[in-house]
């Protein structure tokens, strides 16, 4: 019993270690993504995709955060929402410091996650945090709510259209089917002539974005699941649902991509467990 319990005691001192550890850093997380014939490029297109940040600091100003973007030297950049947390005017003070930093880096597209997206949609309940937000940035990006831009980089022409799902997608315990109208009703119809890349918060509905048409989803919201468990995945999303099928990763079908951030930040529940924070890069090519 005494060294069952030295082993139990050693294993709660490391796991609590790691979790401090793990709040302070964040990795740059590559991906590489073969593009079909008919879209690729002269040459690779870089991409920088920042998700849940949630006013998260990393350094003074997010320094470290801005030059590690700047290291990937990208030729766009993708925040894919979370970046404050909803009702809190640091954060989004914070956010607008750094997103505009990143501007100068390469040209920013913002669509919403949960956070933004409740707050525009209720105004009243948050003294109109969200269009002062918006305000701040809209001369430095390009705001994809439900609305889409066409993009032509290194050759490669493509289209990316941030979504907003309903707000009932994000509600606790259990997933709330979300039909196809409900999604070509807010953003229309896939691109087809034009390689067609999606900004969609929340991952679970990953399936139903590669059948409206989106060749690469970019998503977020889960935070790597809180724990990963190697060899399985994330533990458990902010919405108490076990073991999520798209936590933190790459996941293809045929031509169809689909990458989900680990997340830079954190909220409610502020643990990650190896599940590093993480900055993602990639390149089309």
């Amino acid at each position: 019993m005494k060294k069952l319990a030295t082993v139990i005691g050693s294993m709660t001192i490391f796991g609590m270690l790691e979790v401090f550890r793990e709040q302070k850093c964040f990795r740059v997380r590559k991906y590489k993504i073969d593009v079909p014939d008919r879209w690729k490029p002269d040459r690779p297109v870089h991409m920088v995709f920042l998700s849940d940040l949630h006013g998260k600091e990393y350094g003074e100003e997010n320094e470290k955060l801005v030059r590690a973007v700047r290291q990937e030297a990208p030729d766009l950049i993708f925040c894919g929402g979370d970046m404050l947390v909803r009702g809190r005017e640091d954060t989004a003070a914070k956010a607008v410091r750094f997103i505009r930093k990143l501007s100068a880096i390469a040209p920013v597209f913002c669509a919403n996650g949960n956070h933004e997206q409740k707050m525009r949609e209720n105004p009243e309940f948050y003294d109109n945090l969200y269009q002062r937000y918006r305000a701040a940035l809209d001369s430095d990006v390009c705001f994809l709510e439900n609305d889409s831009a066409d993009i032509s980089v290194n050759g490669m022409d493509m289209t990316v259209t941030g979504l907003e799902i309903p707000v009932g997608c994000y509600g606790h315990l259990k997933k709330r089917p979300l039909q196809m109208q409900e999604i070509q009703s807010r953003i229309g119809y896939a691109e087809k002539d034009r390689y067609q890349i999606l900004l969609a918060h929340n991952p679970v509905y990953m399936e139903q974005y590669q059948e409206w048409g989106a060749k690469l989803t970019l998503a977020g919201h889960l935070h790597g699941g809180i724990v990963r468990i190697p060899g399985i995945g994330g533990l458990i999303t902010p919405q108490i649902q076990l073991f999520p099928k798209y936590s933190g990763d790459l996941y293809y079908d045929g031509e169809y991509y689909g990458i989900v951030s680990r997340g830079l930040g954190t909220h409610t529940v502020n643990i990650r467990l190896f599940n590093m924070a993480e900055l993602v890069s990639v390149s089309l090519e």
